[in-house]
């Protein structure tokens, strides 16, 4: 398997549960591990599919780093990702987000991607309630991603 060979990250306007392109596809995203759904791109998801809520709300654990990918469309997947230990700053005034468990799980999803010749299609994952940033994301993708990405900004 190719690793660390980025192909090519797309900025588009639109929808990511709309995605652009033909072929398979996986809409990752981020979750909490405490089994909070009901804010932020998950709202999106729930509107169109209810398979990745379900799978979401009957997970027993919700180790940081664990994906579920849970088919929608016999074109399309969605990964639902852990990478958010609970939902607000921690006493510090730490966001949420966990970047170590971004790049597991982005690991994760680019295996998946890679055996089913699928690209990849997501929000700006875990820098809404997350609380994290853009450069920091975007610098794992391109660390551990070797598909195409196409990050959707809504118009």
């Amino acid at each position: 398997m190719k690793t660390n060979t980025l192909k090519k990250i797309y900025y588009v306007k639109g929808d990511a549960t709309n995605p652009q392109t033909d072929g398979n596809k996986i809409i990752c995203h981020i979750c909490n591990d405490v089994g909070a759904w009901g804010a932020g791109f998950v709202l999106a998801l729930s509107k169109k599919w209810k398979q990745p809520e379900i799978a979401y709300r009957n997970m027993k654990k919700r180790p940081l780093g664990h994906v579920d990918f849970i088919r929608v469309t016999p074109e399309i997947m969605v990964a639902n990702m852990i990478a958010q230990h609970n939902i607000k700053p921690d006493a510090n005034g730490n966001p949420p987000i966990k970047y170590g468990a971004v790049r597991i799980a982005l690991n994760e999803v680019n295996k998946m991607a890679f055996q089913t010749d699928s690209t990849i299609h997501m929000p700006r994952i875990g820098c809404g309630l997350a609380g994290g940033e853009w450069d920091e994301i975007e610098q794992i993708i391109k660390d551990v991603m070797s598909v195409d990405i196409y990050v959707y900004d809504l118009k």
